[in-house]
Order: structure tokens, then sequence, then C-alpha cells
């Protein structure tokens, strides 16, 4: 069954739990009416059996067999209507056995019972047919019985379960193929949603038109409608990785090259020859770091948010971060100072990305700072990173932490995406992160929650 479409399956089950129902309810209904039609009849013998005891039939014959006729001797040429010989049979019997009246049908063929009163089920005189029969007493000591044939009971319930039920069971094709057309009619948006997917190209990012779909299916689309999202995003930043690093790549290749060319070229001229290798080291150096930054933000744009949260120590991280960028600080005469005010804002993240960010910020203070000057990192319920440098302009802050920009008249080297990693960082771990202006001098980076 599971290899058949939904459609089928959908078709085969109704089906089936139609007619469960319907023999389900069929056996309550003939069971319910076999119940009903019993106290029907059952009233109606005692009723008639209780009118032949008051009416003293067995006096009036004076103590002989009395036969009534036949009903087609009485109804020769008039309408009999819809008469049945097995609805009622009467007999009275004297108090020893001897009949008296009976109806001149199967009457005459009921065996005397001396002992019983009330209902009673038993057979006729030469038939095997069971019949259901009411004794009763008369005033006068007389017999009265009245019986009905159970298969006349039997035959009367069938005939109003089966008047009931099977024009149902007669419209059962014509009601599977109405549910068939209407399953059908009703899957034509899950078909269209598939047509879509079929023709749809792989770098198409559009969601899924949910208008028409039933409600149990809108959770799919929308699962759908994300995933062609992330994808979608995937597609971005994997082209724009590819677009960085070709267009930044491009420079410090060709500087590359062109040192390269130059240290070919000094012959025995040792002086170029170490000053083109020097330049050269410090191009592979550039290179690289700009590469192990492009991948970073890469896979940092991928998440959205930290994989594993974890109890972060401020202090541990900063100082880590002071001391990877105490030589670069060294070289520069660059004082490095730590301070702590109070509580971070974050006490629960990712200590490899936080460490990052602290450093990339770091690097870019001690990077841009002069010659001299002090580098101060302030632990509290926000975090600053504060220079003593040249600060910027309102122009340049706004622009701080785009991709590839760093302000004009830079001497110093770098990639401009030391603050655009910082960023991404802190946005992963719900922080606020931006640059402002010392009044003292120098440039401010703060995060806080």
């Amino acid at each position: 069954m599971s290899r058949l479409s939904l459609r089928a399956r959908l078709i085969l089950l109704f089906s089936l739990v139609s007619l469960v129902v319907w023999g389900i309810a069929s056996t309550l209904a003939w069971v319910r009416t076999q119940h009903t039609i019993n106290e029907l009849f059952d009233t109606q013998q005692m009723l008639f059996a209780k009118r032949l005891a008051t009416a003293r039939l067995g006096e009036i014959t004076g103590g002989e067999a009395v036969r009534l006729p036949k009903t087609s001797t009485l109804v020769r040429h008039g309408s009999r209507g819809e008469l049945e010989d097995d609805a009622l049979a009467f007999a009275i019997f004297g108090q020893h056995g001897d009949m008296r009246l009976n109806d001149g049908e199967n009457g005459r063929d009921i065996r005397f019972d001396a002992r019983t009163q009330g209902f009673v089920e038993g057979t006729l005189a030469g038939d095997d047919d069971r019949w259901r029969l009411v004794w009763l007493t008369a005033p006068g000591g007389e017999r009265i019985v009245v019986g009905q044939e159970v298969e006349y009971r039997e035959d009367m319930a069938w005939a109003v379960v089966s008047g009931q039920f099977m024009p149902w069971l007669v419209s059962l094709p014509l009601l599977v193929l109405l549910m068939a057309w209407l399953i059908g009619r009703e899957l034509t948006p899950l078909r269209q949603v598939a047509a879509a997917l079929r023709q749809r190209a792989p770098e198409d990012g559009r969601p899924l038109a949910t208008a028409r779909l039933p409600t149990e299916v809108l959770p799919l689309a929308a699962a759908l409608n994300a995933l062609f999202e992330r994808v979608s995003s995937m597609l971005v930043r994997e082209r724009r990785f590819t677009s960085d690093a070709a267009h930044e790549l491009r420079s410090p290749l060709a500087a590359l090259r062109v040192q390269t060319e130059v240290a070919q070229l000094a012959g025995d001229d040792e002086a170029m020859r170490n000053h083109a290798l020097a330049n050269l080291t410090e191009g592979i150096d550039r290179a690289t770091r700009l590469v192990d930054q492009l991948l970073t933000l890469s896979r940092l744009e991928a998440l959205s948010g930290p994989e594993a949260r974890e109890p972060v120590a401020w202090a541990v991280l900063a100082q880590q971060a002071l001391a990877e960028v105490e030589p670069q600080a060294r070289a520069k005469n660059i004082r490095l100072d730590l301070h702590a005010t109070g509580t971070p804002p974050v006490t629960q993240g990712q200590a490899l990305l936080l460490s990052l960010m602290l450093r990339n910020l770091l690097d870019n203070a001690v990077r841009y700072s002069p010659g001299g000057t002090t580098v101060t990192v302030t632990l509290g319920p926000e975090i600053r990173v504060e220079d003593q440098g040249p600060g910027m302009t309102a122009e340049q802050l706004t622009r701080l932490g785009e991709r590839f920009y760093r302000p004009p008249g830079q001497a110093e080297n770098g990639s401009g995406l030391g603050m655009s990693i910082a960023l991404r960082i802190a946005a992963l771990h719900g922080l606020a992160l931006w640059a402002e202006n010392r009044p003292s001098g120098g440039l401010a980076v703060v995060i806080t929650a």
C-alpha cells in the first residue's frame, strides 16, 4: 500500500472506513429494529390474548371444537389487503386440553400447554419453524394461546433495515467516485507546488505561493520557503566571498609577483634582493591574514547563533587578547592597560568567538594608534576598548564596519575586515557594538547588551 499514491491511499482508506461504518450502523440498526418489533408484536399478542380471555368464546362454543373459516373463504371477491398468514394465530383450549376454538389457519396446529403463563418459544405440530407464543388462563379456566412465527418478525426487521441501508449501499460506488474527484481537486495545489519545484531553477530563491494551500500543508511550504531563504543566503555569501576574495587578493598577488620579479632582477645586488624578499614576506603575511579574515567572516555569516554557549570569563579573555597583541604593541611602544569596574553584559556565549572579537578590536586600536600612547580595555556593565589615536570624522564613523572600508590616509596595512568580524560576533551574542570619539581624544569602541 505504501507504493500507492496519496490520492489512491486516501480513496481506498475512505472507502474501507465507509464500509466499516456502514456495517456497524447496519448491525446496530438490525439489533435495535428487532428489539422494537418484538416489543410491538409482544404487545399486540398480549392485548389480543387478553381480549380472547375476556370474550369467553370457549363458553359460547358449548365445549365443542369450532374452527373459524379461512380468510380466503370469508373474502372471496373483495380485497384482502396485504395479509400475512403467519402474522397471528390463536386457539382456545379447555382445562383438559380439548381445543374449543382456533383461527382456522395455523391455530389448529398449536400444541396444548397446561403450565406456561406468558411468552414462550416453541413449534407447531408437523412444523419445525419457531413460533413465539403467549399463554393466558381465562377467568372460566380456558387456556388462551396467541402465536406468531419468529421468521415473520425477522423478515419484517430485515425489510425495515434493508429499506434504510440498501439505497446507501447501492450509492456507494457513486460516493467513491465523488470522493476520488474531491480528493483529486483538493490535492491540486500540491501538484501545482510539485510542478513549480520541478521547473524552478537551482538559484531561484523566491518563496512558494501559499495563498491556495491547505492549512495542513502550510508548515511544509513554510519549511521549504525557509530552506530556500537559507540556500539563497548561502549562495549570496558564497558569491560575495568569491567576489571579495577575487577583488582583494588581486592587489596583494600582483604585488607579490612584482617583488618576485625584483628579486630575480637583483642579480648580484644583495641589498635590493633582500629588500624585495622582505617585501615579499610582508605581502605573503598580508595575503594570509586577508584570506583568514575572509574565511572567518564567511563562517560567521553562516551562523544564526553561537554553536555552543558556555560561561564566559571576560577577564581571562581580555588577558589572552592583550597577550596576543603585546608583541605588536611593544614594537610601537604602546602601553596596554586592563581595568575591571563591574560585571560584563554577557555571561553565556562562545568564548572563542568573543576572544576573536576582542583581539580584532585591540589589533585595530594598536595598529592605528601612534607610538608612545596607551590602549585601555575596561570591563564593566559595558566593555570599552579605548585608544589615543586621531579619532574619526562623523562620516567615517557611520561607515565603520563596512567590508574593506578603511579611512583615507592610513599608512598601516589592513584589509578593512576586522570591525566587520567584531560586529558580526557581537550580533550573534545579542550585543550592541559601536564606535565613538573620546572627548579627550582618540576612539572608543563600546560593547553593551
